[in-house]
This record gives structure tokens, C-alpha cells and sequence, in this order.
């Protein structure tokens, strides 16, 4: 169908034009044209009548009603809004607001840095960035009015801040997270990472140390995390990159004792935090421990596993022995799928080394080789198996050592250490997740503010993953879909509106998991 204009001679010779409707189809292979009506003569529906009518026949047309609307309104941007809301409804539930607006309330620092702080550990949740590059370009993508006030200045501030009052915010947090979550510090757990730096060097805590992110090329600093036995942290501290884990826990255990009034703590750690010097301080500060020991550096260790043993089952693939030597308590953990592989890999290596031991330059090869050069018995004219070796390295098969002054059963100190084994997992995935490291900082105290700030993001992390295993939900596919969640700024006429994108996934569950409602899809913003 089409328009077309009907045009008719009056008697003095004047032409008088209609509107028709035309209908053109072809019959017998022959193109016809039926005027389906006549709208009017064309210079009287010019008074407005022909408007009225295209007005009301595109009502019908829904391609015409999208391009009307469309002319209507403008859109200025879109911004992550999800995870903001989300996150900030939870750092709300852990009263973070009311801690750090306390901790600022006896400062000279003003208000804007509480939100600069917010800001900063959302960061870290999402797309972890430096400083200037938050300023620079996130915190223009993410939408939250309150950002747009903050400068680059209050973001260094903040930093200054947390690095002044991080004892006080995190003891503030560890009573309400008490009280949120009837939490309890009968067992602390200590982890430690070591966080590495770019460009500039740093006096005074950067030194060269044993780096865990294998970069010895580079001075670093030590983080000690304190975490109590559900995962959740409580305290972190910082150390000079050369720190030791047995001074480095030593001393965040007396900063424990004098921050937290806690009643019975037992302190769990792992194998590198073994020390007779540590050991010793741990009795004299009156704290229970239950360490791992490096069995084959330990004679008392060497000992314990000469003795006879009769284990008793925990669960599927773990045994466990108590045995009482030289006045100290040992919990002997034995792992019979271990054992079949520690087995496996000494006959393997056993084997090799018959081969080689056969040829001059294959000994000349061994010897500087630990795994092999245990096994070997070095004549002056000839190498040989060391049987002797060999039967007594199968003590070690499937089997790892405990120490502990506790009173807690065999079972449950072997349960309580596993559980170490669990929250350093989860921690050394978390490193990845909030990106640690490297760090771009070189004045001490804003390093120490920036770890603050890794510290506070662990803490809303891990209190996610709790609210969201609950729900049998998995927290990187539920933030995946959060991410996604976007606010669009939209202009129809002179009225501003907020128009959240569609929940897709499992979006839901982010905002189920603190008790958020999910926002209304469109928002109206006041002029």
C-alpha cells in the first residue's frame, strides 16, 4: 500500500488534489491499483488533521514508536553498579562505615576519607589498579555519586590513615564480626606471603629475603595474616622482606596477646614457623600451639619415628599416633594414598640410580644432586647404593609430624592443622584475586596503608564466599555475572532517569547473600 495524490480539473481550469490509500497488486500477470479510500482534499488536512491522523495510525507501527522514543531521549554513559552496591551493603553489614568514621572522628583527617578507603578496597575486589589509575579512569566507570568528590590527594591520605589506625579499625571489626557471626579465637591460624616491589626502592622495611613469588631479583616485604579456624581474618602485619616466618610469627603472636582480649588461644602454624627459640617464647607468653615440624631436620622428630606406633583412623586417608618424647607432645599424621606415592617416587629414583652409578659421568652428575646424593654411599674408589639410607627414608613415606602443648586429643590436633592446610589454599588463591602484589609504593607508610587495604578487601572476600557457600553458590561465577550488572544514565526530554541492565545468571544470589534487595529497574534522578 502507498500515498497517492488524486488530482482533479475543476471548470475555470484549476486543479483541486485528494489523499487516497492505493492498493497495487497484480492480477493475471497485469499490475492493478484499488483505491482502498480518500483521506480528504490535501489542502484541508493541512490544517493539522493529516498530523493528527500519522500520529494515531503510528501508535500501530512499532518500528515508528522505537524511532519517536528514540528521538526523545539521550544516554550519557553506563557504569559498573552491581558489585558497588553489593559490596558497600556489605561493608555496611561489618559496620566498616561506622569503624572507620570512628577511627577518623579522633583524627585531623576529614570525611572524604572514609570514602576514599571504600573506594580503594572495591578496587581491589574488581579491577585492581594503582592509585593514579584509579583516579585516572576507574573510578569514572564505576557508579557511586559519592567517588566523584574524591582526588587523587585523598586516596594518598587514606592510605597515611589506615597505616596510623590499623590496630584500632581491625580490633573494631573483630568485635563485630564477633557479634555478627558468634565468632570465637579458640584457634588462631598464621599465613604469610611475601609481596615484592616495582621501580623505586623502599627504605626501610624492603630487603632482599626468601621470596614466595619467586623474584629473589627484588626487594620485598613479609605479610603475616592471623585468621581464626572458619577462615575469616583477623589481624595482618608487615615485616621486613628479610623477616624470617619463625621472628615474623613470634612477634605477631605478642602483638595478638596485647591487642585482642581473648581468653584460650591455640596458635596453629606450619612447618617453616618451627623454631626452638619460637617455641620457647610461645611457653613464656602462655600460648598453646600446634606447629608442624620439619621431620628430617628435627633429631627429636628422627626419634618419634624410630618408635613403634599403633595409629587410630580420623577420616579416609588420615591416621594419627600420639607419642610423648623427651617431655614434648608429637601427633604422628599418616596418609596411606602418600605413603603409596612417597614409595613409588624413592624405588623410581633407587632404580635411576643404579643405572647411572654404572658410568663415571654419570656419578660425576650426581653428586651435587640432594635427592640423589642422600641415597649414595661415596667410596674413594667406588659408588654405591646406601641400603641403609634407602630403608630408613621409608619411615617418611605418607607420614607428616606435629608438636603441641595442648590437651586436645591426637584427632583433633590433626584436624586442627589440616585446617591450616585448607585456609593457606584458599589465601594463596586469594593473593591472585586481589592482587597483592606487586606493589607500587615506596614510602613505608603508604605500604603499610596499602596492605591495610588488601587486608579490609580479603575481609569482605572471604565474608562473600561464607554468605554465598551457604546458598550453595560459587563465588567466582556469581561475581562473574554481578560484573555485569551496569547502571545507564538516560535523558527523555528534561527528566534524568537510572536504568539498571537486566539480572542475568546467578546475579540474584549476589544481592541475596548480604540481604540486598534487588534495585528498582528504573531509578529516577532529581535534577
Amino acid at each position: 500500500m502507498f500515498i497517492r495524490i488524486k488530482n482533479n480539473r475543476n471548470s475555470d481550469g484549476t486543479y483541486r488534489q485528494y489523499l487516497q490509500i492505493v492498493k497495487s497488486e497484480r492480477v493475471a500477470g497485469k499490475v492493478k491499483q484499488t483505491m482502498l479510500c480518500s483521506l480528504g482534499r490535501l489542502d484541508e488536512l493541512q490544517d493539522g488533521s493529516l498530523d493528527n491522523l500519522i500520529r494515531g495510525l503510528a501508535k500501530h507501527s512499532q518500528n515508528l514508536t522505537v524511532i519517536n522514543a528514540a528521538e526523545e531521549l539521550s544516554s550519557e554513559w553506563s557504569k559498573e553498579y552491581g558489585t558497588t552496591i553489593v559490596f558497600r551493603r556489605l561493608w555496611e553489614k561489618l559496620k566498616l562505615d561506622a569503624i572507620i568514621a570512628d577511627s577518623l572522628s579522633k583524627t585531623k583527617y576529614n570525611s572524604d576519607i572514609s570514602e576514599a578507603v571504600f573506594a580503594m578496597v572495591l578496587n581491589r575486589l574488581t579491577v585492581p589498579a594503582s592509585k593514579l589509575n584509579m583516579f585516572n579512569e576507574w573510578k569514572d566507570n564505576v557508579y557511586r555519586n559519592e567517588f566523584d568528590k574524591l582526588d587523587l590527594h585523598n586516596l594518598y591520605r587514606a592510605l597515611d590513615f589506615l597505616a596510623d589506625n590499623k590496630d584500632k579499625i581491625e580490633s573494631d571489626l573483630f568485635i563485630e564480626q564477633t557479634n555478627l557471626f558468634n565468632r570465637s579465637l579458640d584457634l588462631v591460624f598464621f599465613v604469610t606471603t611475601s609481596t615484592y616491589f616495582e621501580g623505586k626502592q623502599c627504605e626501610g622495611l624492603a630487603r632482599y629475603g626468601y621470596s614466595k613469588d619467586h623474584r629473589p631479583d627484588r626487594l620485598q616485604v613479609v605479610i603475616g595474616v592471623m585468621m581464626t579456624r572458619d577462615g575469616r581474618p583477623v589481624a595482618h602485619k608487615v615485616f621486613p622482606g628479610n623477616q624470617s616466618d619463625s621472628k615474623a610469627f613470634v612477634e605477631a603472636i605478642k602483638d595478638l596477646k596485647t591487642r585482642f582480649n581473648v581468653g584460650r588461644v591455640i596458635i596453629v602454624g606450619d612447618r617453616g614457623m618451627m623454631s626452638k627459640a619460637g617455641l620457647e617464647e610461645l611457653d613464656k607468653l602462655g600460648f598453646e600451639y600446634i606447629l608442624g615440624v620439619k621431620m628430617r631436620k628435627i633429631k627429636d622428630c628422627e626419634a618419634v619415628l624410630d618408635k613403634a606406633m599403633t595409629f587410630e583412623k580420623v577420616k579416609e586417608n588420615l591416621e594419627v599416633c600420639s607419642i610423648k618424647y623427651n617431655e614434648k607432645n608429637f601427633i604422628v599424621c599418616h596418609n596411606a594414598d602418600e605413603a603409596v606415592c612417597d614409595k613409588a617416587v624413592r624405588e623410581t629414583v633407587v632404580e635411576s640410580l643404579k643405572e647411572r652409578i654404572k658410568t663415571p659421568s654419570g656419578v660425576k652428575n650426581l653428586v651435587g644432586n640432594g635427592a640423589y646424593k642422600k641415597f649414595l654411599s661415596l667410596g674413594e674408589t667406588q659408588v654405591k647404593i646406601n641400603e641403609k639410607e634407602v630403608a630408613g627414608d621409608a619411615k617418611y613415606d605418607g607420614k607428616y609430624v606435629l608438636q603441641t602443648n595442648t590437651e586436645l586429643s591426637a584427632s583433633e590436633v590433626a584436624t586442627a592443622y589440616k585446617d591450616l592446610w585448607q585456609i593457606e589454599r584458599g589465601f594463596r588463591e586469594l593473593k591472585s584475586t586481589l592482587e597483592l602484589r606487586p606493589v607500587y609504593h615506596w614510602n613505608e607508610n603508604r605500604i603499610r596503608g596499602h596492605s591495610c587495604v588488601c587486608f579490609l578487601a580479603l575481609v569482605l572476600q572471604l565474608t562473600m564466599q561464607k554468605l554465598l557457600q551457604s546458598q550453595n553458590e560459587n563465588y567466582a561465577t556469581v561475581m562473574s555475572d554481578l560484573a555485569k550488572v551496569k547502571a545507564t544514565h538516560i535523558k527523555v526530554q528534561d527528566e534524568n532517569y537510572l536504568v539498571r541492565t537486566d539480572l542475568t545468571g546467578k546475579a540474584h544470589s549476589a544481592f541475596k547473600a548480604p540481604g540486598l534487595a534487588v534495585p528498582q529497574r528504573v531509578i529516577p534522578i532529581p535534577g
